[in-house]
C-alpha cells in the first residue's frame, strides 16, 4: 500500500507534554516541534532504571518478590538501561561516583517495600499503554505505571515517583498528571478508577485520590482545554516562555528571550 495515501497520524497529548505547556509554551515547542536534544539527567536515569526493577519483579512468582530479589535485579536492569542509553556514562565522573548512585537507586528499592508488600499482589497490568481517542477527537497517549484490580472489581492505578513527596501546596502537578492517566482509563475501560496512587519512594509518602465521575469529567475538559491552547499557539506561532524557578533547569536558556537568546526559526 502506498504510504502516501494513508491517513495523516492525529497528533496525541500526553501527561508529560501537557505538564510541558503548562510550565513553559516555548519548552513545549522546543521538545516537541523542534525536539531539540536535552542533557540526561541522573534523576530521569534513576526514574527509568527503578521502573524496570519494579516492573521485572512482578513478572516473578509472588513468593520471590523480596527486597534481595529486587536488588539482584538492579545490576543487569543497568546494564540493559547503559546497553540502550550509552549516553548515561557520562553522568558520572568515574567509578566511584556510579557507585553512590547506583547505592541510592538501592535505596528506593528498599524503601517500595517498607511501602507495601508485592508479595501480597498481582497486577493486572505493569506499564500498560493507552492511547484514547475524546468524543471532541483528541487523541491522549500515556503508561500507566500499574493497574491493581481487586477481587471486587475495585480498580487502583498506581504511579510511582523516585523523588520525595510534595509540600502539599506543589502537589498540583502530579495530581494533574495522574488524573490524565485516569481519563485515559476511565476512557479506555469504561468504569471510573476507585483508586488513584501516588507512591514516593524518596520518603516514602503516599499520596491518594478516590475520583468521582464529576471530577474525571472536570480533568476531560481541562485537559481539552490545554490542547486548545496549544492549537491556538500553534496557529499565532508565538510560543511565549514562561518565567520561573524551574527555569534553572532548563537545557534551552542559551535559545530563550528571558536570557537574552534567539530561538530557531520554526520548521516547516
Amino acid at each position: 500500500m502506498d504510504s502516501s495515501n494513508a491517513a495523516p497520524r492525529v497528533p496525541a497529548l500526553s501527561p508529560s507534554r501537557a505538564a510541558d505547556f503548562l510550565q513553559c509554551p516555548l519548552l513545549f515547542r522546543f521538545r516537541v516541534i523542534d525536539r531539540l536534544p536535552e542533557r540526561p539527567s541522573a534523576a530521569a536515569l534513576r526514574g527509568t532504571l527503578v521502573h524496570g526493577v519494579l516492573e521485572r519483579l512482578f513478572e516473578l512468582p509472588a513468593e520471590s518478590r523480596t527486597p534481595e530479589t529486587a536488588l539482584s535485579l538492579l545490576k543487569p536492569q543497568w546494564e540493559k538501561l547503559r546497553g540502550k542509553q550509552p549516553e548515561s556514562e557520562e553522568l558520572f565522573g568515574d567509578q566511584d561516583e556510579l557507585a553512590a548512585w547506583l547505592e541510592g537507586t538501592r535505596a528506593l528499592l528498599n524503601r517500595y517495600f517498607q511501602m507495601e508488600q508485592p508479595q501480597r499482589l498481582e497486577p493486572r497490568e505493569r506499564e500498560m499503554r493507552l492511547d484514547v481517542t475524546l468524543d471532541s477527537g483528541l487523541r491522549l497517549r500515556g503508561y500507566v505505571d500499574r493497574l491493581d484490580i481487586a477481587s471486587t472489581g475495585q480498580i487502583r492505578l498506581v504511579d510511582y515517583k523516585t523523588g520525595k513527596s510534595p509540600n502539599p501546596r506543589f502537589e498540583d502537578k502530579a495530581k494533574f498528571q495522574i488524573f490524565f492517566y485516569a481519563v485515559m482509563l476511565w476512557r479506555e475501560l469504561g468504569e471510573v478508577p476507585t483508586r488513584l496512587q501516588l507512591m514516593y519512594l524518596g520518603d516514602g509518602g503516599v499520596r491518594w485520590y478516590d475520583p468521582t465521575e464529576a471530577e474525571l469529567r472536570n480533568a476531560e475538559a481541562e485537559i481539552t482545554a490545554i490542547w486548545n491552547d496549544i492549537e491556538a499557539t500553534a496557529r499565532s506561532g508565538h510560543w511565549r516562555p514562561k518565567p520561573s524557578k524551574l527555569c534553572g533547569w532548563c537545557d534551552h536558556q542559551a535559545i530563550c528571550p528571558e536570557f537574552g537568546g534567539t530561538p530557531p526559526p520554526l520548521p516547516d
